[in-house]
């Protein structure tokens, strides 16, 4: 089943940005989308309908938000499929309840008061972190967003075979007709350890030999299905965090594998992904590992990010 993709606006203009990239990949792969704007004072109206109150000039602002940027969408993809609502209630709470018969969720980096550059608002930090189906937040500079690097980039995890992050990665980069980074950042253990490769002549060399290894192993099966995407791998000494924020910069899309835990403390980011989405110079999707590119979604978790 082919599912559409939803963009939540506020009005703002990291929103707006997000739906001009929300109605780019949707063309790219020939999806609706669906515009929607989180109202509380639409949960209110609907909650009292006895009372007969007139349109407030907040439920008037909501519709002039969502209608607003799903026409700045229609101008600039005339032949998307394209629908507008107002959603009652908190923003997280709709979006996620959205995200359950999503192909994915494109937000902005931040709303309306957040600080340029510095950290990812808190909507979008939610629905990050609880990932219901694929989250795109679209934030880095405007070379990423505007995609004129003709390449995608994706972070290979240990055991990570045929992954829903790697399959993700192998379609958004053939429908583009890009390159494709497949990268493993690597260290080799402490030589107290005992993974430590001590029968080795040269432990760092097999440690990167083996980094190599897991990224062939784990895009093994997607190179079967897609024989024509351009692919580079590059093994690299570092810490994953480190390395995939300095590669965003010559990239138009990160993607990475996100597993459903939870904590005592609801839903949380691992550090690699909160990394990303503060400081990656262009889009991030943080896939559910569970999940097939745009087609089904599992069901509504508050999970965690790897």
């Amino acid at each position: 089943m082919r599912l559409p993709l939803v963009s939540g606006v506020d009005g703002s203009q990291t929103s707006l940005r997000a739906v001009d990239w929300a109605v780019d990949e949707a063309a790219l792969h020939g999806l609706p989308l669906r515009v929607v704007y989180a109202s509380e004072e639409e949960r209110r109206r609907d909650a009292a309908p006895a009372l007969g109150l007139g349109r407030r000039s907040e439920q008037a602002l909501a519709d002039n938000i969502v209608d607003t940027a799903a026409e700045r969408a229609r101008r600039r993809h005339p032949d998307v499929d394209i629908t507008a609502e107002v959603l009652p209630g908190d923003a997280v709470i709709a979006l996620l309840r959205e995200g359950q018969n999503a192909g994915a969720l494109i937000v902005g980096e931040r709303g309306h008061g957040g600080v340029t550059g510095l950290l990812l608002g808190s909507v979008s930090l939610a629905v990050a972190a609880s990932h219901p189906c694929p989250v795109i937040v679209v934030r880095g500079d405007k070379a990423g967003i505007e995609s004129t690097h003709g390449r995608i980039l994706t972070g290979v995890k240990e055991a990570e075979r045929g992954s829903a992050a790697v399959r993700f990665a192998f379609r958004e980069a053939g429908a583009r007709d890009c390159v494709l980074d497949a990268v493993h950042a690597w260290r080799c253990p402490p030589r107290n350890r005992s993974d430590h490769p001590r029968t080795a002549d040269e432990p760092h060399l097999y440690c990167k030999e083996r980094a190599a290894t897991l990224i062939d192993l784990a895009v093994a099966d997607s190179v079967r299905e897609h024989p024509t995407v351009r692919l580079h791998s590059a093994a690299i000494e570092g810490t994953a965090a480190k390395t995939l924020v300095q590669r965003s910069a010559a990239a138009d899309l990160i993607i990475i594998g996100a597993h459903r835990r939870r904590s005592h403390l609801g839903p949380h980011l691992g550090r690699v992904a909160r990394a990303l989405l503060h400081q990656s110079d262009c889009p991030v999707a943080v896939i559910p590992l569970a999940t097939r590119p745009y087609e089904t979604c599992p069901p509504h978790s508050h999970g965690s990010d790897a």
